[in-house]
């Protein structure tokens, strides 16, 4: 990068226990519906409730926690989001260890760890706006995009290892400790100079704090269309991957070995994609790039309804994720930044809050929805469905001349 773009020390920190919390969460992917298997003995259906029901639940139980974070100083937050994911994780290989592990438990540690995922993400959004001056908003999120697909990347097929070797509870230790290294790690940056919340901590929450994220973005006529979009658009991308490893792994005849690699290398393009999101805004401006790499994800998971086995099929499958995630990559950073300068610093945490809880739980029940169209369809014809759905969200994306309108009524504080 150019030294105009050296983001600080204080960044630098946060940069680092973001990347290494990430690593640890790609670390143990899948170790929770690995142990509810080799070890409490669960079934299909309790598996997928392990997902669902605590994707759902966690949500749910962040959505009241937003007004808390936006009124307290928000390293303070982060630091306590991270010892809260440690401390409930480390309860599982404590119980395994003990004998007395149970699937309630790995279902109130799910839960725990999401509710506690949206608020540390919502804290961290409103804490870079406040760190960094606007302009450098895009290159931090591009940053930490990029951080996200390399760790995407590298993650599983380590945590892969790490389970054939000690099992899945030691990939779960894992996680604990990245997420005490994140903590130590924010402490590390300082304090600095961020301002005090409008409001004090220890003011009572007002019933309409709760609520006032999903106001901001319903009165704002770009970002509520964004918020549709992406909602609509990550939702059925997920819907479709439980079926996807279902028509891979079942009739096609991939082997695990072919299956992982299928979705893990393409998520260089997602590398590729977050180091080139700041480039293109810089000749096309931030709008254009927006609207057009977010209208590029959605063409390409259609193509999956043509898979088949052997080379051509998985060369097809990774062509295709390789493609959607490069765009992802370009769109995700300017969609954060986008959301960020729309939003008043004061109101940046109840927004993110809401936005992370609607898209947790639309993606929960579109999981649910899929699973019941692939049972009475079949895998491949719920896959093509998703795929014709998602060919209409770029229609969500939100128009130059309503973005512009929307800037003038945007309230005081956004760029």
């Amino acid at each position: 990068m150019k030294s105009g773009y050296r983001l600080g020390r204080r960044f630098g920190w946060l940069w680092g226990a973001y990347g290494t919390s990430a690593l640890g969460t790609w670390l143990a992917f899948g170790a929770f519906p690995l142990i509810a298997v080799q070890v409490l003995d669960a079934g299909p259906a309790e598996v997928a409730a392990l997902a669902s029901v605590s994707s759902l639940v966690g949500a749910a139980a962040a959505v009241p926690l937003g007004p808390w974070v936006e009124f307290r100083p928000k390293r303070p937050v982060l630091i306590t989001m991270d010892l809260v994911r440690f401390a409930v994780l480390l309860t599982v290989p404590a119980a395994f260890a003990l004998g007395v592990l149970t699937f309630v438990q790995l279902l109130l540690v799910s839960v725990t760890v999401a509710a506690a995922d949206i608020t540390f993400r919502a804290a961290s959004g409103a804490y870079l706006k406040t760190l960094l001056p606007a302009e450098h908003l895009l290159v931090a999120n591009a940053r930490l995009e990029s951080t996200a697909w390399t760790t995407t990347m590298i993650g599983p097929p380590l945590g892969g290892v790490a389970v054939g070797l000690l099992g899945p509870v030691a990939t779960v230790v894992a996680d604990a400790a990245s997420h005490l290294l994140s903590a130590l790690g924010i402490r590390a940056m300082g304090g600095g100079d961020e301002p005090q919340p409008a409001r004090s901590g220890t003011t009572r929450m007002r019933p309409g704090d709760v609520f006032d994220g999903w106001r901001h973005i319903r009165a704002d006529v770009a970002l509520r269309a964004l918020f549709l979009n992406t909602a609509l658009f990550n939702g059925l991308v997920m819907a479709t991957q439980p079926l996807l490893a279902v028509l891979m792994l079942g009739p096609l005849g991939f082997a695990p070995w072919q299956y992982g690699p299928a979705f893990a290398a393409p998520s260089i393009g997602g590398l590729l994609g977050s180091r080139l999101a700041r480039p293109l805004v810089t000749r096309f401006g931030q709008h254009r790039v927006l609207v057009v790499a977010g209208a590029s994800r959605a063409v390409w998971p259609v193509g999956l309804v043509f898979l088949g086995p052997g080379t051509e099929g998985l060369l097809l499958v990774v062509g295709v994720e390789f493609a959607l995630i490069f765009c992802c990559g370009v769109f995700n950073p300017v969609c954060t930044t986008y959301r960020l300068d729309r939003t008043a610093t004061d109101r940046v945490a109840r927004t993110l809050t809401a936005w992370a809880a609607t898209s947790k739980a639309a993606a929960a029940l579109l999981t649910a929805l899929w699973g019941v169209l692939g049972g009475l369809f079949g895998s491949r014809t719920a896959v093509g469905l998703a795929g014709v759905l998602l060919l209409a969200t770029p229609f969500l994306l939100p128009r130059a001349e309503t973005a512009s309108r929307a800037a003038g009524e945007a309230p005081a504080g956004c760029s």
